[in-house]
């Protein structure tokens, strides 16, 4: 595949300081997942991670990686002329300093979304950035750790994504977006776990009960399966 560059509209401005974030890796792929999938997009997985989900398949990226400036991952990105980068981890949020991250590639000219768990407050992330939101189900094992004040601060530009291990998780997802009436503040995403929810039993649910959601699978996976770097 050839891939345009978009060499005037992604002029980078150098942080003044010398700030450093641990990485796990910087990738060029296919967007996987949210209202990007099929996209082509640099991926910024940042190390660490303060929870523990029963079906992370990002486990790797919970310890180790390297110590890189905001300068040599600003360039790094560059390298791969994209338009969209997605900032993720782990918990990428974990990383104070993320959000200087966040705000350099913006200015940077780019197209940025971030992957947080919803565990950490998402109030002093770049208004540029599109925040999408990881509500954690009872299945994940993490369900109480969920920040639910960071709800009002999503606008349309976020989106909401759930996870679901099973019909309880379905059953619970289904009534927090009713209470909260999450679909009137952005779009929702539904996403079975990997080899534990069948796809079109997800969808035939979603179907039977007139959802406002958008039903996502994981189109990395499909297309590599599993493992670092894609």
């Amino acid at each position: 595949m050839v891939h345009t560059p978009f060499p005037s509209q992604h002029t980078i401005t150098q942080p003044a300081d010398a700030v450093n974030l641990r990485i796990s890796e910087i990738f060029f792929s296919l967007q996987g997942e949210t209202s990007r999938a099929g996209l082509p997009t640099v991926f910024v997985r940042l190390t660490g991670c303060p929870l523990r989900c029963g079906y992370c398949d990002t486990g790797y990226a919970f310890y180790g990686g390297k110590s890189l400036s905001i300068s040599a991952i600003l360039a790094e990105v560059a390298s791969y002329a994209p338009h969209y980068v997605t900032v993720t981890g782990g918990e990428p949020l974990a990383q104070k300093e993320c959000l200087t991250l966040l705000r350099l590639l913006c200015d940077a000219g780019y197209s940025v979304s971030l992957e947080t768990s919803g565990a950490l407050d998402v109030s002093k992330v770049d208004a540029r950035v599109s925040r999408i939101l990881d509500i954690k189900t009872p299945g994940s094992g993490e369900a109480e750790k969920n920040q639910w004040s960071n709800l009002d601060h999503l606008t349309r530009h976020d989106e909401v994504k759930f996870v679901l291990c099973d019909e309880a998780d379905y059953q619970w997802a289904v009534e927090v977006i009713r209470e909260r009436k999450l679909d009137l503040i952005c779009p929702l995403l539904f996403s079975p776990v990997y080899d534990k929810l069948a796809p079109a039993t997800l969808a035939e649910w979603v179907l039977r009960d007139r959802l406002p959601v958008r039903v996502q699978i994981q189109l990395h996976k499909l297309l590599w399966g599993e493992g670092p770097g894609r």
